[in-house]
């Protein structure tokens, strides 16, 4: 998830979304040593420790630390806050000829 689409779920999501978001996480990821989103360099087991291991509902987080979150298991919040994938616009008029194959006979 890109950073800025990660900032914009993080300043409105609720620490009892985010709760949800890991516990969903937390049995849908089935390879823990895959490469973190967030940080390249650990696996996401070592992302897992950093950022959720000790996660508390009635704690107030930094939005850096829900930025990351979001980033690191936002494919696994809930429905109503997952971003809509922007589909591309059919092309309106298609300007198009028949092929002249006239040079192949």
């Amino acid at each position: 998830m890109q950073r800025h689409v990660a900032r914009k779920i993080a300043e409105t999501i609720t620490n009892e979304q985010i709760k949800k978001m890991l516990e969903t996480a937390k049995d849908g990821i089935q390879d823990w040593t895959k490469a973190s989103s967030v940080n390249k360099g650990i696996s996401k087991g070592v992302g897992w420790n950093i950022l959720a291991k000790d996660f508390d509902v009635e704690k107030e987080y930094h939005i850096l630390a829900k930025i990351n979150m979001v980033r690191e298991f936002g494919e696994f919040l809930p429905v109503e806050l997952k971003p809509e994938k922007k589909q591309k616009a059919a092309p309106g008029n298609v300007v198009h000829h028949e092929p002249d194959f006239s040079n192949y006979e």
